[in-house]
C-alpha cells in the first residue's frame, strides 16, 4: 500500500471505511494524518482529518517507518482485531455447523462478545456473506454429503440437516441441487442430461442441458477429458448424445461463444450456493467489451472485503461465457487464472473489445 496520497479506486474504498469508521476493516489497513503525525485504525473515534493529510498503510510498521507514531486514543499497535474478529468468526461457523438449527443472530454474536450489528458486519467481511446465508449453505452441504452416501433416506437427510420441514428445502431444491433430491441421490440416476462434444474456434466444446436449461459449457483441448468431467459430475444421469434438436441448441451456443455480443437466448440451469449465484448474476451484468476487476466486482454485490472469495466464485463457474468470468481482471487490467486457459480468456476478451 503507498504511502502517498492517491485517488486510485483501492484506496477510495479505503477512505470510505474510515469515513464510516467501520470496524470490520480494523487490522486490514492503517492510516495516518499528515497534521497530526499519528496514525490509527479505520474504526479510530478520532475527529475525521482532511483526505489530503491521509495516507494509508498495511501494517503498523508501515506506519512508523514512514515516522508516524500510534495513535493514543485507538492504540493501532496494540492488538491486531482482525486477529481476534477472525477468531471470533471461526468459532461462529463452528457453532452453525454444530448446531442442530441455525442459531439466531442474537445469540452468535452474545457468544462473540459483539453487539448485533458488529458481529453481522464482522462476519459478512470476514465470509462474504451472512451468517444466515452461511448457515443455509451449510445446511445445503449437509444434504449433498448425506445424499452423495446413500445412507439416508431423502427425508430423513432432510430434517438431519436442520430444516423443519420438507416443504422447506424442496422449495429450494432446484436451485441447490440442479434436480429433485431423490435424483441427485442417485448421482443423477433417471435424469436425462443432453450433451453434444463439437469444435470452435477457442477450441472442443462440450454444451450439456438439463430440461430447466444450460447446465455446462466447457472448454478444452481434449474432447475426451471433456466429458470424462461431465460423467464424474453426473455418474448416473441419463447422457443422451445422439440428438439432433439439441444439436441445433449447441449451434446456438458455439455461435454466442464466436459473437458474445449477440447474447444468448436460452435458459441456464445454474447450480450454487447463494452467494455463488450472487457473483454469477453479476458477471452477467458486465456489458460485452468491458472488464472489471475482482475487487470491483466484491463491491457490485455489496461485499468489498470478499475479494477472495468473489474469485473462488468465479473459479467455480461451469457455464464459459454466458456466465462471462472472463471479463474478470486483476487490479490494473492484468489476466488472472481462467478455468479454461488464460490465452482463451485473453481471445474472448480481446473478440468483444473489437466487436
Amino acid at each position: 500500500m503507498s504511502t502517498k496520497a492517491t485517488t486510485n479506486p483501492a484506496d477510495d474504498r479505503l477512505w470510505q471505511a474510515v469515513v464510516a469508521r467501520d470496524p470490520a476493516f480494523d487490522g486490514m489497513f492503517y492510516y495516518s494524518v499528515a497534521s497530526t503525525g499519528v496514525y490509527c485504525r479505520p474504526s479510530c473515534a478520532a475527529r475525521l482529518a482532511k483526505r489530503e493529510n491521509v495516507r494509508f498503510h498495511a501494517t503498523c510498521a508501515d506506519a512508523e517507518a514512514a515516522s508516524f507514531r500510534p495513535c493514543k486514543r485507538c492504540r493501532p499497535n496494540e492488538e491486531v482485531l482482525r486477529d481476534t474478529h477472525a477468531a471470533k468468526v471461526a468459532a461462529a461457523c463452528r457453532l452453525i455447523e454444530r448446531a442442530e438449527e441455525p442459531p439466531s443472530l442474537e445469540a452468535l454474536a452474545e457468544a462473540a462478545g459483539l453487539s448485533r450489528y458488529h458481529f453481522h458486519r464482522v462476519f459478512k467481511a470476514a465470509m462474504g456473506m451472512t451468517p444466515k446465508a452461511y448457515a443455509a449453505a451449510h445446511r445445503l452441504k449437509r444434504i449433498r454429503e448425506t445424499l452423495h452416501e446413500g445412507s439416508s433416506t431423502v427425508t430423513a437427510a432432510i430434517h438431519d440437516a436442520g430444516f423443519n420441514s420438507a416443504s422447506r428445502f424442496y422449495a429450494q431444491s432446484d436451485g441447490a441441487l440442479g434436480m429433485t433430491p431423490s435424483d441427485f441421490q442417485r448421482g443423477g440416476n433417471g435424469t436425462e442430461m443432453r450433451f453434444a462434444v463439437g469444435q470452435c474456434s477457442l477450441g472442443a466444446i462440450l454444451v450439456a442441458a438439463t430440461a430447466r436449461g444450460i447446465a455446462a459449457i466447457l472448454l478444452g483441448d481434449d474432447p475426451d477429458a471433456l466429458v470424462r468431467d461431465l460423467e464424474e459430475r453426473f455418474p448416473k444421469a441419463v447422457l443422451i448424445g445422439v440428438d439432433q434438436e439439441f444439436e441445433d441448441t449447441v449451434a446456438k451456443v458455439v455461435a454466442f461463444v464466436e459473437a458474445p455480443g449477440t447474447g444468448l437466448d436460452l435458459p441456464l440451469d445454474v447450480q450454487g450456493t447463494a452467494f455463488q449465484h450472487r457473483v454469477w448474476e453479476a458477471l452477467r451484468q458486465i456489458p460485452p467489451g468491458t472488464t472489471v476487476t475482482y475487487a470491483e466486482l466484491a463491491d457490485r454485490i455489496g461485499k468489498p472485503a470478499a475479494v477472495r472469495a468473489v474469485a473462488s466464485a468465479c473459479a467455480a463457474n461451469r457455464i464459459a461465457v454466458a456466465i462471462p468470468c472472463h471479463r474478470v481482471v486483476r487490479t490494473g487490467g492484468a489476466l488472472s487464472g481462467y478455468r479454461w486457459g488464460v490465452a482463451r480468456k485473453r481471445t474472448l476478451i480481446e473478440r468483444e473489445t473489437k466487436s
